[in-house]
């Protein structure tokens, strides 16, 4: 068995991270983009992606297996506690743990800098992804039905959500509010 180690992505992890997105999109209905993301794009993208927000990689024997990342959930200021987070593992380290491993750094995260409520979108018929986010206590909130397009048919998104901790986003005061 390998040993898979996860770490904070580097802007050096880009063309391989992209490259697993790029792979998805190309194959599956699990990412809900039509085009590529472009180097340029991934880099704007990692660029925001500052505290309390995070990129984080599995690497096995030195390249990049998988990715995961904690993003805003909505620019409105009462969401501030409330993180969005997606996961990708490439095509040959499937099934081999890595989504696991990221998805227990991904809370970890999550609870150490003050979330409150971590949310995923899990495209429909993605038994595997659901039955790993039921394992780490995230429950099914709501099916948002046909709201995708790909592949010359119509797709559902299931919500999915994990309640942290009572903790207040770091630098929020709610006084007054």
């Amino acid at each position: 068995m390998e040993t898979i180690r996860i770490r904070r992505a580097r802007e050096t992890d880009l063309a391989e991270l992209n490259e697993i997105y790029n792979e998805t999109v190309r194959n599956s209905v699990f990412a809900f983009d039509v085009h590529q993301k472009t180097a340029e794009e991934r880099r704007t993208w990692f660029a925001a992606h500052v505290p309390p927000y995070a990129v984080f990689v599995a690497e096995v024997n030195g390249t990049v297996a998988g990715w995961a990342s904690i993003s805003p959930w909505a620019p409105h200021g009462a969401y501030a506690a409330t993180g969005e987070h997606s996961l990708f593992v490439g095509a040959r380290h499937r099934g081999a743990g890595v989504g696991k491993a990221l998805l227990a750094v991904v809370i970890e995260e999550a609870e150490r800098t003050g979330f409150h409520v971590l949310i995923g979108r899990i495209t429909a018929g993605n038994a595997i992804s659901h039955a790993l986010h039921r394992a780490f206590g995230f429950e099914e909130i709501g099916t948002m039905r046909e709201v995708g397009w790909k592949f010359g048919r119509w797709l559902d998104v299931c919500l999915v959500q994990r309640i942290l901790s009572a903790n207040k986003p770091p630098g929020t005061d709610m006084a007054g509010v």
